[in-house]
């Protein structure tokens, strides 16, 4: 992934984001996003994520009664998500295992993809204003 930058933007006039102290991309940051983009580029864990997310904490079981999905794709699909960090394993009653969402992964992709947004702003309305320029013909 490019190395992007999740500072606050300047000013109108540069369309670039604030680079000093800003806590530029780090590898940690990157990885982050890496992972939760990989994660959630499969549909079937994007169910679990919404089953999770609409009807709360819920062990592989739970997640199986409720989906078209097998409980053993489930529990891979569960360690996946669970290693990207989007959700959290806690122990239940009876050695049964609770899954539940955990939002911060997904804030720092937000952020990769506000940066990624911040840098494309700027030259696509440079673009935007030349070719208008061009079509309203000479002054």
């Amino acid at each position: 992934m490019p190395a992007l930058d999740f500072g606050a933007p300047d000013g109108p006039e540069t369309g670039r984001g604030n680079t000093e102290g800003s806590g530029a991309e780090s590898p940690d940051t990157e990885a982050t996003a890496e992972q939760v983009f990989a994660a959630l580029a499969d549909p079937s864990r994007r169910a679990i994520l919404a089953a999770l997310a609409s009807g709360g904490p819920a062990t592989a079981t739970d997640l199986a009664g409720r989906l078209p999905i097998t409980r053993q794709a489930i529990a891979k699909h569960l360690a996946l998500l669970t290693e990207a960090g989007l959700v959290t394993a806690e122990p239940g009653e009876r050695r049964r295992v609770r899954y539940r969402l955990d939002s911060a992964p997904m804030r720092v992709a937000q952020q990769f993809l506000a940066a990624l947004a911040r840098d494309w702003d700027g030259p696509l309305g440079a673009l935007k204003d030349h070719l208008d320029k061009q079509a309203a013909g000479p002054a």
